[in-house]
């Protein structure tokens, strides 16, 4: 009897395990754990400051992700570990996207047969105005909005006994004002119901730049037509953009302005970019008049000393990144307008490709953020404080730095097929720190992004007082 128990035991379980099917193997998802970790450990240029300034351990990090794999017994929760790693970064520029999920999926075919709107162009090039909202100042009580005729909302506010200009950034790129593609489209004579290519789409996106920086301008000269003393750039809730940043600091700068040295991760890749720069400023200096022939020699050498330091370096003999210029490109500064024409203008200094002017205000400025102020609107804000031409105020930035250069190509991972993507640069302050630790105001209101409108509100114009103050204060010391 208890030989048929036990053998009648036997048969249950063995059917049991074929009924559970084949047992689940965390081999290939720790395979693609350890592809994750080489990239990181090559390719993500923050790595030298988590380990530094965050402290982090990066060994433990990914030992406790293995463990959460092999315990996990599948897919979904092996995937939920990774993903919990990357959250673990809190760098908006690293994402781990996995095929099948998100996007918008093929078009139904009704929408396809359906007559071409204006609207629908832009928003299927990305032009959406959720990406902009109303930001704090505007909730400062006393608030009066003044007409910009464009689509960057201005105001002013009244406080120690001092009427502050605002306006208000909500993207560093056209693409949160669908009014800009809008227009942009009649103006460069683009049909709608007509295929649009990459030269037709770059068109209708360089003149919505266009229309960008005239409705900077434009803002920022009501502001001062109405009376304003100070202007107030509010950046509270922006998510960033693109390098139009750095012509948009200049328009608002009371002060010259000298671009943050930036870093790469060093690579072949790198080396190739710089040498063909270098390669196509000495063509230009071959065909171009005397005036210009030395500075396009002197900026190719520039460039090539700049790819010499790329080289890859064997073992631990130097560090990961290598200098790559300057987030405006190749030099730091030079003048609005100098180099108008010049069709290699945007290869050495990236402001040159929008039509801005310098210090088109000259007064006390004071520039607003909160812990959802990322990226390119951080880079607006370090730019202008590194400078010594601003007072911040708020809250500590969101800390996502440089973002993607040229280059930045994403990492498959071989198993699972997730598509790993991470910021190859690092912008650095005058003190010598990474943009990413994020930016520290002058100025602290104790407001943050998720407080309600009217609280926030209060907290700002509580402190204005004191940036109105510091504010002048650093302006009287610039005109000296």
């Amino acid at each position: 009897m208890q030989r048929f128990l036990k053998s009648g035991l036997l048969v249950l379980v063995a059917a049991l395990s074929l009924a559970a099917g084949p047992q689940w193997d965390p081999a290939p998802w720790l395979a693609d754990l350890n592809q994750l970790r080489a990239s990181i450990d090559h390719d993500y240029p923050n790595r030298e400051w988590l380990t530094g300034q965050r402290e982090v351990s990066l060994d433990r990090w990914f030992d406790r992700t293995a463990n959460a794999i092999r315990q996990g017994g599948g897919d979904r929760e092996a995937r939920s570990a990774l993903d919990r790693l990357i959250e673990r970064f809190n760098d908006g520029h690293i994402t781990l996207s996995w095929a099948g999920s998100g996007g918008a999926g093929a078009t139904p075919d009704h929408a396809s047969r359906a007559r071409p709107t204006l609207a629908g162009f832009c928003a299927a090039r990305g032009y959406d105005a959720g990406q902009v909202t109303a930001g704090t100042a505007a909730a400062v009580s006393g608030y009066r909005r003044i007409d910009t005729g464009g689509p960057l909302a201005a105001g002013v506010v009244s406080a120690n006994r001092t009427t502050i200009g605002v306006v208000r950034i909500g993207i560093f790129s056209p693409q949160g004002y669908p009014t800009l593609c809008e227009q942009a489209v009649a103006n460069v004579g683009v049909a709608i119901d007509q295929p649009c290519d990459e030269a037709c789409d770059d068109r209708v996106v360089t003149e919505a730049y266009r229309l960008l920086t005239r409705s900077l301008i434009t803002a920022v000269e009501r502001v001062h037509a109405v009376g304003a003393q100070v202007l107030l750039v509010d950046l509270t809730g922006n998510g960033g953009g693109s390098e139009w940043a750095e012509a948009a600091a200049r328009i608002v700068s009371p002060v010259s302005l000298r671009s943050a040295p930036l870093g790469v991760v060093r690579g072949e890749a790198w080396v190739h970019h710089w040498r063909d720069l270098a390669a196509k400023l000495r063509r230009e200096a071959d065909t171009t008049g005397q005036a210009d022939r030395a500075m396009l020699t002197d900026l190719a050498a520039r460039a090539d000393a700049i790819a010499e330091g790329l080289k890859p370096c064997p073992g631990t003999r130097c560090s990961l990144l290598s200098g790559a210029g300057f987030a405006s490109g190749l030099v730091p500064e030079i003048p609005a307008g100098r180099l108008d024409g010049r069709k290699w203008a945007a290869d050495v200094f990236s402001p040159a490709q929008f039509p801005y002017r310098d210090r088109v205000w000259n007064g006390p400025v004071i520039v607003l953020v909160d812990n959802e102020t990322w990226s390119a609107a951080e880079q607006f804000t370090a730019l202008l404080r590194d400078n010594g031409a601003v007072v911040v105020m708020g809250g500590r930035t969101g800390g996502a730095g440089c973002g993607h250069l040229d280059h930045a190509d994403p990492v498959t991972l071989d198993h699972s097929k997730g598509v790993l993507e991470m910021p190859n640069c690092a912008r650095f302050r005058r003190d010598g720190s990474n943009e990413v630790s994020g930016i520290v105001p002058d100025v602290m209101t104790g407001a943050r992004a998720n407080d309600g409108v009217a609280y926030a509100g209060r907290l700002t114009a509580a402190q204005l007082p004191a940036a109105i103050l510091q504010a002048k204060a650093l302006f009287a010391r610039q005109r000296r």
